[in-house]
């Protein structure tokens, strides 16, 4: 008998270890509501946050960070949020795909693709992405607090523990 991805999904760990990291110029702890509601989503549903960063949106300082919480044994999971625009200043897609091992295309289409419902076409402007980083799991998402709680609640809360189990293997 061939396992399903149901099976898989259940077969994952039912706590996860999370790195969140808010990429902005201008957020503080106090004011980052985007990463709060990141944050409160995951313990919400059991996961546990080892590290809380926020780092503006400059791939020489998104880059090392990224980098060295690959290489933490303690991380399984990293949750990023903002910079994933068109500006000029948004460099998060460009650096985090320059480090991706294996992008996961079908993350950024089924956001888009959710986003799109709730606020039309204007959804082709986020540049969502994600994929394996050696073995840890890197997400990418909008800053705006409805482009968080949909990514959290629609797609990453619900499908870390499949994500993580299948990084391990």
């Amino acid at each position: 008998m061939t396992a399903t991805h149901q099976q898989h999904e259940a077969q994952g760990p039912t706590a996860v270890r999370c790195a969140v990291i808010t990429v902005s110029d201008s957020r503080t702890l106090e004011t980052d509501a985007g990463g709060r509601s990141v944050i409160d989503h995951l313990k919400a549903a059991g996961h546990a946050i080892v590290c809380r960063e926020i780092v503006p949106d400059e791939p020489s300082r998104m880059k090392p960070l990224l980098v060295s919480l690959r290489d933490r044994d303690d991380v399984d999971v990293i949750v990023m949020t903002g910079g994933t625009g068109i500006t000029s200043r948004d460099q998060t897609y460009e650096t985090v795909n320059e480090l991706l091992d294996k992008p996961l295309p079908g993350y950024g289409e089924i956001f888009r693709m959710l986003s799109y419902q709730d606020i039309g076409p204007a959804a082709i402007l986020s540049r969502a992405v994600g994929g394996l980083m050696g073995r840890k799991v890197l997400l990418t998402m909008p800053g705006s607090p409805a482009a968080v709680r949909l990514a959290m609640e629609k797609i990453i809360v619900p499908q870390i523990p499949h994500l993580v189990r299948e990084a391990r293997r």
